[in-house]
Order: structure tokens, then C-alpha cells, then sequence
């Protein structure tokens, strides 16, 4: 009787409307046959999570990384105000595609540290004037593999997006394409072609071989040798296999917990550092992407990738039917419309901060900002703890 008490009649209730297609007949009391039916549920969230949340995001980062790489190429040949504006526009797309990405750092992101080695900040100027006076390390990055040395040879301080951040955007507007020197541009064609490389490792890992294009796994895979599976195979395949022998996840409530914790890192991490940091005085360095003054922009859209990972999928993507709102929504809907109402509040109090954040960093809206994702890490804890439930 001890199980059956800690699996809920409303649970049962979810399974046979919204995740199964269970008869009348069935035995709901039957402690075997509930468990049955939660992994059941478990699994076709995580699929639909899979497929409307994680590869689209990151096939459409993959596809902007390798637009700005070409994009700066071609304002290397052509050094025009016309130019530097694509390049900024398609810099700031991916740039949203990646913040987007930040509630499921976990997976390649981490055990291959893509992470660090393109979103680390502040960038080391006085590191990045030392490259640019450098022949040598210049020539290096201007020869065609030069994105290959850039990765080896320079720090997450000095790599990502915010590298090429400082090259092309000043007070918060694309630099006049005469202000950019030409040594300049080689640094940011080479750390360019290095993100675009981390993203498509990133999207291989996820999706596997057999669904990205022969150019992303030829370069990922034959040239440059790198990792991208987990348990021998693609870490949506790990994910999809869960409770089973070779997976990394021992359960589908383990596989439910890791979506759920990566959106708990990603709203600290907001509350308590990203904003947290400068307002406190603890670091007024600590700021992110302060050059194109879109730090405001970027916490709006981690909570965005929150939404996305709880709702059941990126915009034009969702399916909230398969989805952990829809899970908690007839299990549990008093914690549901807590948790969607604490995502909606993060979203509103980062919207409603002083702009940009790197000149206001210490105004009461960035304090009211830091509080309201704070809150939500709290629901969001309470909804993990309540998945094993």
C-alpha cells in the first residue's frame, strides 16, 4: 500500500487522457501497471522534448554560426558598412539561438566543454591586443585552417561570441566597417569558423550521424577528431534509451530530472550570477554581452529556453500535449500554474530592467530581476522533487 500511496489517483488520471490510451478495464490500483504508464508518459515527453525543443534549437544555431562565418568572410573581401550590418544581424540570431540553448547545457555542452570555449566573459583585451601583435599567430589565423589554430591556440577568454562580439560592435551598434582594422577581421573570421565548428559538434552530438549534413560530420568527426557520443551513440538516443542497460540516465524520472535541473542551473545562474554579480558589487565586470548591449536580451532568452524545455517545445514547435506543463497540469495543476506563472514573471521583471544593462546595472530593476528568477529556481525545485512523487 506504501506505493500506491505515493502515486497520485490524478496521475493515473493524466496517463489514461493525456499520455495513454488505457480501457476501462485496466487496473489503476495495480502499483506495476501506474509505474507502467508514468515511464510510459516520461518517454513521450522526452521525445517530443527531443524533437521540438533541443535539435531545433540547435539546427538553427548550427545553420547561424555557419552563416556568420561566411558572412565575415565576405566582409574580409569587402569591407562595407553593408556587410558589417549582415554580419551584425546574423551574429545577433545565433547569439539568441544559443541563449536559447541554455536550459539543456547538460549533454555535449558540458562533457565536452563547448560551453566555456564559446560563451566566456569578460574577454581578455589586453589578451587580444597581444594576438594582434603577433605576425606569426596572425598568419596562423589567416591560413585556411585558421579556425583549427584559433581553437587549439587561444583561451575561452579570448574565443565564442564575444570575441567576435568586440570586433564588431561598439555602444551597442554595429562599428562603422572603416573603424575595423584588418587584423581585426582575421581574428574574427578564424574564431568564427572555431564557433561555427563547436556548434555543429554540438548538434552531431545530439542528433547523430545519420541526420546532420556530410560537411558537418566530415569536419567534426574525420577532421578535427572530435567527441560526439555518449554510451556509444547520440545523446538523444541516450535519452530515448533511459532505464535501460547502456544509458545514462538509470530511470525516465532521472531522464525527467535532468530536463528539469537544466532549467534550474540556467535561472540561477541568471538570477544569482549574470545579473546577481554586477548588482551586488561582487563583480561589475561580469557582464555579458556588453559590447553589442544585449545582456538584457540574453537573460530574456534563457528564460525563453526554460519555457520552451517546460511547455513542450521552441515557438512553431510546440507540443504541449507531450510536455511537463501538461504532465503537471492534471497531476499536480497548483504547481503547474506556479511554475508557468513564476516563468512568466522572470520573463516580465528581465523585459521591464533599465537598458542597456551594462550601464544599469545597479538600478532597483535589476534587483527585481534577480529576485523573480531566484523565485522561479525555487518552483522549478519543487517541480523536480515532485517528479518522483
Amino acid at each position: 500500500m506504501k506505493l500506491k500511496k505515493l502515486l497520485s489517483i490524478s496521475l493515473v488520471a493524466l496517463l489514461t487522457v493525456g499520455f495513454t490510451a488505457c480501457s476501462d478495464d485496466d487496473k489503476v490500483d495495480d502499483p506495476v501497471s501506474v509505474i507502467d504508464a508514468k515511464n510510459e508518459a516520461f518517454e513521450k515527453i522526452a521525445s517530443s522534448y527531443l524533437d521540438n525543443t533541443v535539435l531545433p534549437t540547435y539546427e538553427a544555431l548550427a545553420e547561424n554560426a555557419a552563416q556568420l562565418a561566411e558572412e565575415l568572410e565576405a566582409l574580409q573581401s569587402e569591407k562595407s558598412d553593408e556587410n558589417i550590418k549582415k554580419v551584425c544581424e546574423t551574429f545577433l540570431t545565433a547569439r539568441a539561438w544559443w541563449e536559447k540553448s541554455e536550459a539543456f547545457l547538460f549533454g555535449p555542452a558540458s562533457d565536452f566543454g563547448i560551453d566555456p570555449h564559446i560563451d566566456s566573459w569578460p574577454l581578455d583585451k589586453t589578451g587580444l591586443q597581444n594576438q594582434m601583435n603577433q605576425s606569426s599567430h596572425l598568419e596562423a589565423m589567416a591560413a585556411e585552417d585558421g579556425d583549427v589554430w584559433a581553437g587549439s591556440h587561444l583561451g575561452p577568454e579570448l574565443l565564442g561570441f564575444h570575441g567576435i562580439e568586440y570586433i564588431i560592435f561598439a555602444d551597442g551598434a554595429p562599428k562603422a566597417a572603416s573603424m575595423i582594422p584588418d587584423n581585426e577581421l582575421i581574428y574574427a573570421v578564424a574564431v568564427a569558423g572555431d564557433l561555427r565548428n563547436k556548434c555543429w559538434q554540438l548538434l552531431l552530438s545530439w542528433a547523430g550521424e545519420d541526420n546532420v549534413s556530410p560537411e558537418i560530420l566530415e569536419k567534426v568527426d574525420e577532421e578535427l577528431e572530435w567527441p560526439f557520443t555518449v554510451s556509444g551513440g547520440s545523446y538523444k538516443d541516450n535519452m530515448l534509451n533511459a532505464g535501460n542497460a547502456g544509458s545514462t540516465y538509470r530511470s525516465w524520472t532521472d531522464a525527467m530530472e535532468a530536463i528539469v535541473d537544466g532549467c534550474i542551473d540556467i535561472t540561477d545562474e541568471v538570477g544569482t550570477m549574470k545579473i546577481g554579480k554586477p548588482y551586488s558589487g561582487e563583480d561589475v565586470n561580469y557582464i555579458e554581452s556588453p559590447y553589442s548591449h544585449k545582456s538584457i536580451t540574453d537573460f530574456y532568452d534563457n528564460m525563453v529556453s526554460v519555457e520552451n524545455a517546460y511547455m513542450g517545445g521552441i515557438e512553431g514547435r510546440r507540443n504541449e500535449a507531450r510536455s511537463l506543463h501538461a504532465y503537471f497540469a492534471a497531476e499536480n495543476p497548483d504547481l503547474d500554474k506556479k511554475c508557468t506563472e513564476a516563468i512568466d514573471k522572470a520573463k516580465r521583471s528581465i523585459a521591464a530592467m533599465a537598458a542597456p544593462f551594462v550601464k544599469n546595472f545597479s538600478d532597483p530593476s535589476a534587483k527585481a530581476a534577480s529576485d523573480a528568477c531566484s523565485e522561479l529556481a525555487d518552483v522549478l525545485t519543487e517541480v523536480k522533487n515532485a517528479l518522483s512523487k
